[in-house]
This record gives structure tokens, C-alpha cells and sequence, in this order.
């Protein structure tokens, strides 16, 4: 089956490209997402192999800092039912999950950001979810929008 693309989002001062760089083997849990828009495509959707650009919110600037390959389909979110985690529901538990996450290892560092303002106006990229639906921290990508992003940000 043919890999498929994403977008995630974080926060960079919560867990940054960087933080996922330094991790064992470059790799990290994708926790804590907690809509249910995301959550599907966590559950349901993304699948070891697929290609994913880690993108930075709420920074200056906002925008696109590297790739990452998911390397395990979705599973439950055990931080959800852990009291003491950052982002806990006490309403998934064990046997019945609420939320799901999948692990990313760190692919590329670009070598700029490509920022959201950069995004915008570029015309191939005008129908990303991104530039139409912004808020959400996980959404698809089309194969030429994740080679155009990563071309934009190794220039």
C-alpha cells in the first residue's frame, strides 16, 4: 500500500522538532490529542510508513520544520486515562479508549521554516486544510503538497 501524508502540529515550547530529535532513536508517542476530528485519522487512517511534516504553532513564525514517518498505526492513548499526565480524560479508560495516538521517528530538519505565511501564498499549496481549516492538529496532506512544503524548506 502506498504511503500517505500528514500534517501535526505542536507547539513548540509544549514539544518541539527538536524535542523529537533528541528522543531514543528519534522517536516519540504523537499523545495527547484530544478532538475528534484528529483522533480518527489517529485511530482509523494513518499507517507505519506514512510521511508526516512536523509543523510549529503558536510560534514566530508559524510553519513547517521538518519531516517524520510514522513507524506504528494508531493505538490507545494511556496518557487519557493517567491522572497525573498533561492532557488525562477521565473518561477513556482502558477497555473502553476515547483517544488514540500513533509513534513518529524524525526524518529531515528543512533548513528554514516554511511559514504559514509562505504557505498562503503559494498557489499549488491554496487548498491544503491547513490554509482552510487551520485549527486542526492533524490533517492530510497530498503527496504533492508534502513535496512541494519539503523542496521549500531544503532551499
Amino acid at each position: 500500500m502506498e504511503s500517505k501524508f500528514w500534517l501535526m502540529k505542536s507547539e513548540p515550547t509544549a514539544y518541539s522538532f527538536d524535542d523529537l530529535k533528541s528522543e531514543t532513536d528519534s522517536t516519540a508517542e504523537w499523545d495527547g490529542v484530544r478532538n475528534y476530528q484528529a483522533r480518527n485519522l489517529l485511530r482509523d487512517n494513518i499507517k507505519s510508513g506514512d510521511r508526516v511534516i512536523f509543523y510549529h504553532s503558536n510560534s514566530k513564525p508559524p510553519g513547517a520544520v521538518g519531516t517524520a514517518v510514522v513507524v506504528r498505526d494508531g493505538y490507545p492513548d494511556f496518557t487519557a486515562w493517567d491522572l497525573d499526565s498533561d492532557h488525562p480524560d477521565p473518561r477513556s479508560t482502558e477497555k473502553k479508549p476515547i483517544w488514540y495516538m500513533v509513534d513518529i521517528k524524525a526524518d529531515q530538519t528543512f533548513d528554514r521554516v516554511v511559514s504559514l505565511k509562505e504557505i498562503k501564498a503559494t498557489v499549488a499549496l491554496s487548498d491544503m486544510v491547513l490554509v482552510k481549516n487551520s485549527r486542526l492538529s492533524v490533517q492530510p496532506v497530498t503527496k504533492d503538497e508534502f513535496q512541494l512544503i519539503v523542496s521549500m524548506g531544503l532551499s
